[in-house]
């Protein structure tokens, strides 16, 4: 599987991560249901993306939120073909689950635990039994290779839910963590323009202040490596030794969540770090 992996990773540009894509595609080749959990920005929907197009699956997917209905991911008839015709399967429009279940697809939910309860408990007979009852129209059963994979973020974060006992007992589980300093620079150098590659010490130090966000007290959500990428790309666009300044000034303050009771701005957090990052690379 090893010569796989590296495939994989090559194709789809992915660092490290070779364990968790492992245990993704034996839970994938054997149709078992797959949670992937970990903070925002660190490869969740890159990791099921790169399983389901490597194992040549449909995917379909849907991004999860509170106004998120049943009817959306079952489906529903259209009235002007129902008048026409009436309730039969030319008049129904299959929703994202309806779909990936008759064409033995992977249903990837993005951030599951911020959909309401009610449309996560429409999920159980088709992950449990692989079947799904639509009124007026009838069963519908699952084709083999018909699998969910959903991702969610820690309890912790803001406008999430937890799972019920229930639904988590359907699903196989991956956590993925923030990936190692030296990793994080490889993602930073394959994913900024070639011609800031030679840029060495602004790639490092972009990632020493995103990682810094996620050790101070004074942050309770700590940035991603998305933002010491975009910090690489805004300091290449300024002029003088205050450019990384300037560019997590820029990057930060929307990927951050100040810890309760801090009397200081995330702008004076964030040189504070800068500042602490700068020192420790000279």
């Amino acid at each position: 599987m090893a010569e796989e992996i590296e495939g994989i990773q090559q194709k789809h540009r992915i660092i490290g991560r070779a364990d968790e894509l492992a245990a993704a595609l034996a839970c994938v080749r054997l149709n078992r249901n797959l949670l992937i959990e970990g903070p925002v920005g660190v490869g969740k929907t890159v990791l099921a993306l790169a399983v389901a197009r490597h194992l040549n699956r449909p995917f379909f997917r849907v991004d999860g939120d509170e106004s998120y209905s049943e009817q959306k991911l079952v489906g529903w008839f259209d009235p002007p073909i129902v008048l026409a015709k009436g309730y039969s399967q030319s008049s129904f429009i299959p929703g994202p689950l309806t779909q990936a279940m008759l064409e033995s697809g992977i249903l990837f939910i993005n951030e599951l635990n911020r959909m309401p309860e009610s449309v996560q408990n429409v999920l159980l007979p088709g992950l449990d039994e692989r079947l799904l009852f639509v009124p007026k129209y009838g069963e519908i059963a699952a084709r083999d290779g018909f699998t969910v994979i959903a991702t969610q973020n820690p309890r912790e974060f803001v406008a999430t839910s937890h799972l019920s006992e229930a639904l988590r007992d359907r699903f196989e589980l991956i956590l993925l963590e923030y990936q190692s300093y030296d990793e994080e620079v490889e993602i930073v150098r394959l994913n900024v323009p070639e011609t800031l590659h030679a840029h060495d010490d602004l790639i490092r130090t972009a990632v020493t202040v995103v990682r810094a966000t996620r050790e101070t007290p004074q942050i309770r959500r700590g940035a991603s490596v998305r933002a010491a990428i975009s910090m690489v790309e805004l300091a290449a666009q300024f002029q003088g030794s205050d450019a990384i300044r300037r560019a997590a000034r820029i990057a930060l303050p929307t990927r951050v969540d100040l810890a309760d009771d801090v009397n200081k701005s995330a702008y004076q957090i964030i040189d504070d770090i800068v500042d602490a990052a700068k020192k420790k690379a000279s």
